[in-house]
Protein backbone atom coordinates (compact mmCIF):
# COMPACT_ATOMS: atom_id res chain seq x y z
CA UNK A 1 0.00 0.00 0.00
CA UNK A 2 1.10 3.55 -0.68
CA UNK A 3 -0.29 6.93 0.25
CA UNK A 4 0.22 7.88 -3.40
CA UNK A 5 -1.63 5.10 -5.24
CA UNK A 6 -4.57 2.73 -4.76
CA UNK A 7 -3.95 -0.59 -3.05
CA UNK A 8 -5.42 -3.94 -4.08
CA UNK A 9 -6.71 -5.32 -0.78
CA UNK A 10 -10.37 -4.55 -1.37
CA UNK A 11 -12.75 -7.43 -2.02
CA UNK A 12 -10.45 -10.17 -0.75
CA UNK A 13 -11.63 -10.55 2.86
CA UNK A 14 -14.79 -10.11 4.87
CA UNK A 15 -16.02 -9.89 8.44
CA UNK A 16 -18.18 -12.96 9.01
CA UNK A 17 -18.72 -12.99 12.76
CA UNK A 18 -19.25 -10.46 15.56
CA UNK A 19 -19.52 -11.11 19.26
CA UNK A 20 -19.47 -9.10 22.47
CA UNK A 21 -19.93 -9.33 26.20
CA UNK A 22 -22.37 -7.08 27.98
CA UNK A 23 -21.20 -3.49 28.36
CA UNK A 24 -20.99 -2.44 32.00
CA UNK A 25 -19.17 -0.35 34.58
CA UNK A 26 -18.07 -3.34 36.65
CA UNK A 27 -17.73 -6.64 34.78
CA UNK A 28 -16.73 -8.65 37.84
CA UNK A 29 -14.28 -10.75 35.85
CA UNK A 30 -10.82 -10.57 34.32
CA UNK A 31 -10.00 -8.95 31.00
CA UNK A 32 -8.88 -12.38 29.75
CA UNK A 33 -12.30 -13.79 30.58
CA UNK A 34 -13.96 -10.93 28.71
CA UNK A 35 -11.76 -11.53 25.67
CA UNK A 36 -12.48 -15.26 25.60
CA UNK A 37 -16.24 -14.66 25.92
CA UNK A 38 -16.21 -12.19 23.04
CA UNK A 39 -14.10 -14.46 20.84
CA UNK A 40 -16.41 -17.40 21.51
CA UNK A 41 -19.49 -15.33 20.73
CA UNK A 42 -17.99 -14.09 17.45
CA UNK A 43 -17.08 -17.60 16.35
CA UNK A 44 -20.57 -18.85 17.18
CA UNK A 45 -22.01 -15.99 15.14
CA UNK A 46 -19.77 -16.94 12.21
CA UNK A 47 -20.67 -20.62 12.38
CA UNK A 48 -17.03 -21.49 13.05
CA UNK A 49 -15.15 -23.18 15.90
CA UNK A 50 -11.90 -22.42 17.72
CA UNK A 51 -10.27 -25.15 15.62
CA UNK A 52 -10.87 -23.04 12.49
CA UNK A 53 -8.86 -20.07 13.80
CA UNK A 54 -5.20 -19.63 12.85
CA UNK A 55 -4.72 -15.92 13.47
CA UNK A 56 -5.37 -13.34 16.20
CA UNK A 57 -5.02 -9.55 16.22
CA UNK A 58 -5.40 -7.12 19.11
CA UNK A 59 -4.12 -3.79 20.48
CA UNK A 60 -0.82 -3.02 22.19
CA UNK A 61 -2.84 -1.66 25.13
CA UNK A 62 -4.04 -5.13 26.05
CA UNK A 63 -3.39 -7.37 29.03
CA UNK A 64 -4.51 -10.54 27.19
CA UNK A 65 -1.80 -11.63 24.72
CA UNK A 66 -2.73 -13.51 21.58
CA UNK A 67 -1.22 -16.81 22.67
CA UNK A 68 -2.92 -16.61 26.07
CA UNK A 69 -6.29 -15.93 24.46
CA UNK A 70 -5.69 -18.78 22.03
CA UNK A 71 -4.97 -21.16 24.89
CA UNK A 72 -7.93 -20.02 26.98
CA UNK A 73 -10.34 -20.06 24.02
CA UNK A 74 -9.36 -23.55 22.87
CA UNK A 75 -7.67 -22.31 19.71
CA UNK A 76 -4.84 -24.49 18.44
CA UNK A 77 -1.81 -23.59 16.35
CA UNK A 78 -1.44 -20.01 15.11
CA UNK A 79 0.26 -18.95 11.89
CA UNK A 80 -0.38 -15.23 12.43
CA UNK A 81 -0.60 -12.92 15.43
CA UNK A 82 -0.28 -9.17 15.53
CA UNK A 83 -0.81 -6.07 17.66
CA UNK A 84 -1.54 -2.50 16.60
CA UNK A 85 -0.32 0.54 18.52
CA UNK A 86 -1.86 3.93 19.35
CA UNK A 87 -4.91 3.07 21.42
CA UNK A 88 -8.25 3.59 19.72
CA UNK A 89 -6.49 4.46 16.47
CA UNK A 90 -5.84 0.73 16.09
CA UNK A 91 -9.46 -0.41 15.81
CA UNK A 92 -9.92 -0.54 12.04
CA UNK A 93 -6.28 -1.51 11.55
CA UNK A 94 -6.90 -4.80 13.35
CA UNK A 95 -9.31 -5.71 10.54
CA UNK A 96 -6.82 -4.43 7.96
CA UNK A 97 -4.13 -6.69 9.43
CA UNK A 98 -6.50 -9.65 9.42
CA UNK A 99 -7.53 -8.94 5.82
CA UNK A 100 -3.88 -8.67 4.73
CA UNK A 101 -3.12 -12.03 6.35
CA UNK A 102 -6.12 -13.69 4.69
CA UNK A 103 -5.48 -12.10 1.29
CA UNK A 104 -1.83 -13.20 1.30
CA UNK A 105 -2.58 -16.73 2.48
CA UNK A 106 -0.73 -16.30 5.76
CA UNK A 107 -3.89 -17.24 7.66
CA UNK A 108 -7.38 -18.51 6.83
CA UNK A 109 -9.49 -17.33 9.77
CA UNK A 110 -8.35 -14.39 11.91
CA UNK A 111 -10.10 -13.08 15.01
CA UNK A 112 -9.66 -9.46 16.05
CA UNK A 113 -10.48 -8.71 19.68
CA UNK A 114 -10.40 -6.01 22.34
CA UNK A 115 -11.31 -6.47 25.98
CA UNK A 116 -10.74 -4.33 29.04
CA UNK A 117 -12.06 -3.24 32.40
CA UNK A 118 -11.75 0.40 31.50
CA UNK A 119 -14.11 1.57 34.21
CA UNK A 120 -13.53 -0.81 37.11
CA UNK A 121 -9.83 -1.22 36.33
CA UNK A 122 -7.46 1.17 34.60
CA UNK A 123 -9.36 4.32 33.62
CA UNK A 124 -7.83 6.03 30.59
CA UNK A 125 -9.71 9.23 31.41
CA UNK A 126 -7.73 9.62 34.62
CA UNK A 127 -4.78 10.77 32.54
CA UNK A 128 -1.07 10.20 32.80
CA UNK A 129 -0.13 8.22 35.89
CA UNK A 130 3.10 6.34 36.56
CA UNK A 131 3.93 6.05 32.86
CA UNK A 132 7.22 4.42 31.93
CA UNK A 133 9.53 6.75 29.96
CA UNK A 134 9.43 6.25 26.19
CA UNK A 135 10.70 8.21 23.21
CA UNK A 136 7.18 9.03 22.04
CA UNK A 137 6.16 9.94 25.56
CA UNK A 138 8.73 12.73 25.62
CA UNK A 139 6.24 14.91 23.74
CA UNK A 140 3.96 14.81 26.76
CA UNK A 141 6.74 16.35 28.81
CA UNK A 142 6.18 19.65 27.03
CA UNK A 143 2.50 19.69 27.98
CA UNK A 144 2.09 18.07 31.37
CA UNK A 145 3.65 20.96 33.35
CA UNK A 146 1.02 23.26 31.83
CA UNK A 147 -1.76 21.12 33.26
CA UNK A 148 -2.60 19.17 30.13
CA UNK A 149 -2.83 15.85 31.95
CA UNK A 150 -5.85 14.08 30.44
CA UNK A 151 -7.18 13.16 26.99
CA UNK A 152 -9.98 15.70 27.44
CA UNK A 153 -7.47 18.48 28.06
CA UNK A 154 -5.47 17.53 24.97
CA UNK A 155 -8.56 17.54 22.76
CA UNK A 156 -9.79 20.79 24.29
CA UNK A 157 -6.81 22.64 22.80
CA UNK A 158 -7.80 21.67 19.25
CA UNK A 159 -11.50 22.15 19.97
CA UNK A 160 -10.94 25.70 21.21
CA UNK A 161 -8.95 26.59 18.12
CA UNK A 162 -11.68 25.06 15.89
CA UNK A 163 -14.35 27.24 17.49
CA UNK A 164 -12.19 30.36 17.21
CA UNK A 165 -11.28 29.76 13.55
CA UNK A 166 -14.87 29.31 12.42
CA UNK A 167 -16.61 31.73 14.77
CA UNK A 168 -18.59 29.00 16.51
CA UNK A 169 -19.70 28.33 20.07
CA UNK A 170 -19.31 25.08 22.04
CA UNK A 171 -22.99 24.28 21.51
CA UNK A 172 -22.03 23.13 17.99
CA UNK A 173 -20.54 19.98 19.53
CA UNK A 174 -23.88 19.10 21.11
CA UNK A 175 -25.27 17.88 17.79
CA UNK A 176 -23.06 14.77 17.92
CA UNK A 177 -23.96 13.96 21.53
CA UNK A 178 -27.70 14.28 20.86
CA UNK A 179 -27.59 12.05 17.76
CA UNK A 180 -25.52 9.39 19.52
CA UNK A 181 -27.76 9.30 22.55
CA UNK A 182 -30.89 9.20 20.40
CA UNK A 183 -29.63 6.02 18.78
CA UNK A 184 -28.38 4.56 22.07
CA UNK A 185 -31.80 5.10 23.61
CA UNK A 186 -33.23 2.53 21.16
CA UNK A 187 -30.35 0.05 21.53
CA UNK A 188 -30.87 -2.51 24.34
CA UNK A 189 -27.12 -3.28 24.37
CA UNK A 190 -26.23 0.37 25.02
CA UNK A 191 -25.34 1.59 28.48
CA UNK A 192 -27.58 4.62 27.92
CA UNK A 193 -30.51 2.60 26.60
CA UNK A 194 -33.73 4.53 27.13
CA UNK A 195 -31.84 7.73 28.00
CA UNK A 196 -31.86 10.23 25.13
CA UNK A 197 -30.64 13.79 25.70
CA UNK A 198 -31.54 17.21 24.32
CA UNK A 199 -29.47 20.21 23.32
CA UNK A 200 -30.51 21.75 26.62
CA UNK A 201 -29.21 18.72 28.53
CA UNK A 202 -25.87 19.14 26.81
CA UNK A 203 -25.72 22.83 27.66
CA UNK A 204 -26.54 22.07 31.30
CA UNK A 205 -23.85 19.41 31.70
CA UNK A 206 -20.79 20.48 33.65
CA UNK A 207 -17.56 21.64 32.11
CA UNK A 208 -14.75 19.08 31.99
CA UNK A 209 -12.15 21.20 30.19
CA UNK A 210 -13.53 24.19 28.29
CA UNK A 211 -14.89 24.03 25.65
CA UNK A 212 -15.74 20.37 26.43
CA UNK A 213 -18.69 19.52 28.65
CA UNK A 214 -19.37 16.17 30.27
CA UNK A 215 -21.67 15.14 27.41
CA UNK A 216 -18.89 15.81 24.88
CA UNK A 217 -16.79 13.03 26.42
CA UNK A 218 -17.21 9.31 25.89
CA UNK A 219 -18.00 7.02 28.78
CA UNK A 220 -15.76 4.42 30.41
CA UNK A 221 -16.71 0.78 29.86
CA UNK A 222 -15.91 -2.77 30.93
CA UNK A 223 -16.43 -5.28 28.14
CA UNK A 224 -15.11 -7.17 25.17
CA UNK A 225 -15.74 -7.25 21.41
CA UNK A 226 -14.45 -9.64 18.76
CA UNK A 227 -14.66 -9.86 14.96
CA UNK A 228 -13.97 -12.84 12.67
CA UNK A 229 -12.30 -12.25 9.30
CA UNK A 230 -11.88 -14.75 6.47
CA UNK A 231 -11.80 -14.80 2.67
CA UNK A 232 -14.82 -13.64 0.70
CA UNK A 233 -15.02 -17.07 -0.95
CA UNK A 234 -15.19 -18.89 2.36
CA UNK A 235 -17.55 -16.27 3.75
CA UNK A 236 -20.18 -17.17 1.18
CA UNK A 237 -20.44 -20.68 2.65
CA UNK A 238 -21.07 -19.38 6.18
CA UNK A 239 -24.48 -18.65 7.71
CA UNK A 240 -24.29 -14.85 7.99
CA UNK A 241 -24.12 -12.31 5.15
CA UNK A 242 -20.48 -11.16 4.92
CA UNK A 243 -19.36 -7.57 5.37
CA UNK A 244 -16.74 -7.27 2.65
CA UNK A 245 -13.63 -5.18 3.30
CA UNK A 246 -13.93 -2.76 0.36
CA UNK A 247 -10.97 -0.69 1.53
CA UNK A 248 -8.80 -0.36 4.64
CA UNK A 249 -6.15 2.17 5.58
CA UNK A 250 -3.92 3.50 8.32
CA UNK A 251 -2.70 7.06 8.58
CA UNK A 252 -0.31 9.33 10.47
CA UNK A 253 0.24 12.99 9.67
CA UNK A 254 3.38 15.08 9.56
CA UNK A 255 4.72 15.97 13.02
CA UNK A 256 2.27 13.47 14.48
CA UNK A 257 2.16 12.91 18.20
CA UNK A 258 -0.21 10.98 20.43
CA UNK A 259 -3.01 13.46 21.19
CA UNK A 260 -0.65 16.45 21.52
CA UNK A 261 0.13 17.40 17.92
CA UNK A 262 -0.08 21.09 18.75
CA UNK A 263 2.92 22.21 16.71
CA UNK A 264 1.97 21.01 13.27
CA UNK A 265 0.33 23.22 10.67
CA UNK A 266 -3.19 23.93 11.83
CA UNK A 267 -5.28 22.62 14.73
CA UNK A 268 -8.68 22.81 13.07
CA UNK A 269 -8.39 19.48 11.27
CA UNK A 270 -7.06 15.96 11.72
CA UNK A 271 -4.18 15.28 9.35
CA UNK A 272 -4.06 11.58 10.23
CA UNK A 273 -7.72 11.25 9.26
CA UNK A 274 -6.99 13.04 6.00
CA UNK A 275 -4.38 10.42 5.12
CA UNK A 276 -6.88 7.62 5.81
CA UNK A 277 -9.66 9.37 3.89
CA UNK A 278 -7.59 9.88 0.76
CA UNK A 279 -6.49 6.25 0.74
CA UNK A 280 -9.98 4.86 1.33
CA UNK A 281 -11.50 6.94 -1.46
CA UNK A 282 -8.56 6.27 -3.78
CA UNK A 283 -8.57 2.50 -3.29
CA UNK A 284 -12.34 2.01 -3.27
CA UNK A 285 -13.18 4.41 -6.10
CA UNK A 286 -16.00 5.70 -3.90
CA UNK A 287 -16.89 9.14 -2.58
CA UNK A 288 -18.88 10.49 0.38
CA UNK A 289 -22.05 10.32 -1.72
CA UNK A 290 -21.69 6.53 -1.90
CA UNK A 291 -21.73 5.97 1.88
CA UNK A 292 -25.02 4.88 3.45
CA UNK A 293 -24.02 4.98 7.11
CA UNK A 294 -21.09 6.48 9.02
CA UNK A 295 -19.65 4.97 12.19
CA UNK A 296 -17.23 7.67 13.30
CA UNK A 297 -14.99 7.36 16.35
CA UNK A 298 -16.51 9.61 18.97
CA UNK A 299 -14.29 9.67 22.03
CA UNK A 300 -14.85 13.46 21.98
CA UNK A 301 -17.50 15.25 19.94
CA UNK A 302 -15.26 17.90 18.28
CA UNK A 303 -13.25 15.24 16.51
CA UNK A 304 -16.39 13.79 14.92
CA UNK A 305 -17.01 17.13 13.22
CA UNK A 306 -13.41 17.31 12.04
CA UNK A 307 -13.59 13.76 10.67
CA UNK A 308 -16.66 14.59 8.60
CA UNK A 309 -14.79 17.55 7.18
CA UNK A 310 -11.60 15.59 6.45
CA UNK A 311 -13.60 12.92 4.61
CA UNK A 312 -15.30 15.56 2.48
CA UNK A 313 -18.86 15.16 3.70
CA UNK A 314 -18.95 18.90 4.33
CA UNK A 315 -16.69 21.96 4.21
CA UNK A 316 -14.36 22.92 7.07
CA UNK A 317 -16.31 24.41 9.95
CA UNK A 318 -19.61 22.96 8.75
CA UNK A 319 -19.52 19.62 10.60
CA UNK A 320 -22.02 20.69 13.26
CA UNK A 321 -24.57 21.87 10.70
CA UNK A 322 -24.06 18.66 8.71
CA UNK A 323 -24.82 16.49 11.76
CA UNK A 324 -27.82 18.63 12.67
CA UNK A 325 -29.23 18.20 9.15
CA UNK A 326 -29.22 14.39 9.62
CA UNK A 327 -27.88 13.97 6.08
CA UNK A 328 -25.82 10.89 6.93
CA UNK A 329 -27.04 8.26 9.43
CA UNK A 330 -24.36 8.48 12.10
CA UNK A 331 -23.31 6.10 14.89
CA UNK A 332 -26.52 4.11 14.77
CA UNK A 333 -25.47 1.96 17.74
CA UNK A 334 -25.11 5.04 19.93
CA UNK A 335 -21.38 5.39 19.52
CA UNK A 336 -18.91 5.43 22.35
CA UNK A 337 -20.85 8.26 23.95
CA UNK A 338 -24.03 6.19 24.06
CA UNK A 339 -23.40 2.46 23.64
CA UNK A 340 -19.95 1.67 25.03
CA UNK A 341 -16.33 2.71 24.86
CA UNK A 342 -14.60 -0.34 23.38
CA UNK A 343 -11.86 1.53 21.52
CA UNK A 344 -14.05 1.58 18.42
CA UNK A 345 -14.43 -2.18 17.99
CA UNK A 346 -18.14 -2.04 18.82
CA UNK A 347 -18.50 0.48 16.01
CA UNK A 348 -17.12 -2.00 13.49
CA UNK A 349 -19.66 -4.55 14.76
CA UNK A 350 -22.46 -2.02 14.18
CA UNK A 351 -21.33 -1.50 10.60
CA UNK A 352 -21.59 -5.26 10.09
CA UNK A 353 -25.10 -5.27 11.54
CA UNK A 354 -26.13 -2.47 9.19
CA UNK A 355 -24.91 -4.47 6.20
CA UNK A 356 -26.76 -7.54 7.50
CA UNK A 357 -29.91 -5.42 8.03
CA UNK A 358 -30.02 -6.43 11.71
CA UNK A 359 -29.29 -3.11 13.45
CA UNK A 360 -31.83 -1.82 15.97
CA UNK A 361 -31.56 1.50 14.12
CA UNK A 362 -31.45 0.00 10.66
CA UNK A 363 -30.77 2.23 7.66
CA UNK A 364 -32.96 1.00 4.80
CA UNK A 365 -30.89 -0.45 1.96
CA UNK A 366 -27.53 0.11 3.69
CA UNK A 367 -24.88 -1.32 1.38
CA UNK A 368 -21.73 0.66 2.26
CA UNK A 369 -20.51 1.75 5.67
CA UNK A 370 -17.59 3.99 6.60
CA UNK A 371 -15.94 3.16 9.92
CA UNK A 372 -13.19 5.21 11.55
CA UNK A 373 -10.86 4.64 14.48
CA UNK A 374 -9.44 6.89 17.19
CA UNK A 375 -8.35 10.37 16.17
CA UNK A 376 -5.72 12.71 17.52
CA UNK A 377 -3.43 9.67 17.27
CA UNK A 378 -2.19 7.66 14.28
CA UNK A 379 -5.43 6.15 13.08
CA UNK A 380 -7.18 3.80 10.66
CA UNK A 381 -10.42 3.37 8.74
CA UNK A 382 -12.56 0.93 6.80
CA UNK A 383 -15.15 0.92 4.09
CA UNK A 384 -17.29 -2.18 4.45
CA UNK A 385 -19.79 -3.31 1.85
CA UNK A 386 -22.52 -5.87 1.35
CA UNK A 387 -21.47 -8.84 -0.82
CA UNK A 388 -22.51 -8.51 -4.42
Amino acid sequence: MSIRRPDTLGGKAAIVGIGATEFSKDSGRSELKLAVEAVGAALDDAGLTPADVDGLVTFTMDTSPEITVAQAAGIGELSFFSRIHYGGGAACATVQQAALAVASGVADVVVCYRAFNERSGRRFGSGVQRREPTAEGAALGWNLPSGLLTPASWVAMAAQRYLHAYGLGPEVFAQVAVVDRRHAARNPAAYFYGKPITLADHAASRWIVEPLRLLDCCQETDGGQALVVTSVERARDLPRPPAVVVAAAQGAGRSQEQMTSFYRDGLTGLQETGVVARQLWRSSGLSPADIDVGILYDHFTPFVLMQLEEFGFCAPGEGGAFVAADTLPLNTHGGQLGEAYLHGMNGIAEAVRQLRSTSVNQVAGAARALVTAGTGVPTSGLILGADG
